[in-house]
């Protein structure tokens, strides 16, 4: 049995050659993409000349030669998206699309080696307050799991600027089973035409469905008339309580998925331009984007997935 002195000096002696490629790959990629002198990124890196060139010339690992395909592969893949996945995004894609399975600590040090990071960013949202004419208890509790499509819905409005002064905003309608957007409607104002729009698309959609319907206590939802819509189609109203977004999490987790995948990454010149852009991000979201608490398929995929098994 080998003494832990011994396994440890092993070990070390793995990490270091691991790091070690690390540092070979970087300076790999910097001096075929930019000619940079091997000499000085080697004395840069704090290894040997010598020590480059004969990892380099040495006949490469199978393990070494699937890296070199994972990298064109991320490549693609970071290009294909404008840059918005993040490591964890990466692996579920490669895994999905590839005849193979490789682990996200993987993806995360091969992205770093390619300098490759998501673009994504958040920003925090400003909350109006509005004087309710009716009310509803927090039905929801933040039990945010549904077992099928139709059980709970989650609803909001979130507001999106264009050219110099333009702002629209989008009402949308999410699915807690699959986390799907059911409904979505962008408008030039934020009133009750554009959230009860929303809402009739949804149930003329999916007339079967009694959802418990949560969202915030913004004017629209605690209107008489809303409620009157709300009761009419068997539906339950449940609302966030003051001052407490985290009631409505998973829809405002989707306000900063597609802000920051998509709302941020450019300006939007004209509504026409925004609108497009928003409709096919959110036929993205649907039908494309892979999410890791969907057993890494899409919202739509699960959503069958979760019929078939009823």
């Amino acid at each position: 049995m080998l003494s832990k002195k011994t396994r440890r000096n092993r070990k070390e002696a793995v990490l270091s050659q691991t790091q070690n490629e690390t540092v070979y790959l970087a300076i790999q990629e910097i001096y075929d993409e930019q000619g940079c002198s091997i000499s000085e990124l080697c004395r840069f890196a704090g290894i040997s000349r010598s020590a480059y060139y004969k990892w380099l010339n040495r006949k490469p690992s199978e393990n070494e030669k699937f890296n070199q395909k994972l990298c064109v592969l991320i490549r693609d893949a970071y290009e294909e998206k404008s840059g918005i996945l993040g490591y964890r995004q990466m692996t579920i894609k490669l895994n999905r699309e590839n005849e193979f399975q490789v682990n996200a600590k993987r993806i995360l040090r091969l992205m770093r080696i390619l300098h490759l990071k998501s673009v994504c960013r958040r920003r925090r949202r400003n909350y109006v307050k509005s004087t309710p004419e009716v009310t509803a208890e927090n039905i929801l509790n933040r039990e945010f799991h549904a077992e099928r499509f139709g059980e709970k819905w989650l609803t909001d409005v979130t507001e999106m600027k264009y050219g110099a002064s333009g702002k629209a905003y989008l009402s949308a309608i999410l699915d807690l089973s699959d986390k799907s957007i059911v409904s979505f409607v962008i408008g030039h104002s934020n009133n009750n035409a554009l959230v009860f729009e929303t809402f009739d698309t949804a149930h003329e959609n999916h007339p079967d469905a009694r959802p418990l319907f949560h969202s915030d206590r913004g004017y629209q939802y605690t209107s008489k008339y809303f409620r009157k819509k709300l009761n009419k189609a068997g539906m339950t109203q449940s609302m966030s309580r003051v001052s407490r977004c985290i009631d409505n999490g998973p829809m405002e987790a989707f306000w900063g998925m597609l802000k920051s995948e998509m709302y941020y990454l450019k300006k939007f010149q004209t509504y026409e331009e925004l609108k497009e852009a928003v409709s096919d991000y959110i036929d993205y979201y649907n039908n494309h984007r892979y999410q890791k608490r969907l057993n890494c398929m899409t919202p739509i995929e699960y959503r069958n997935y979760l019929k078939d098994a009823a």
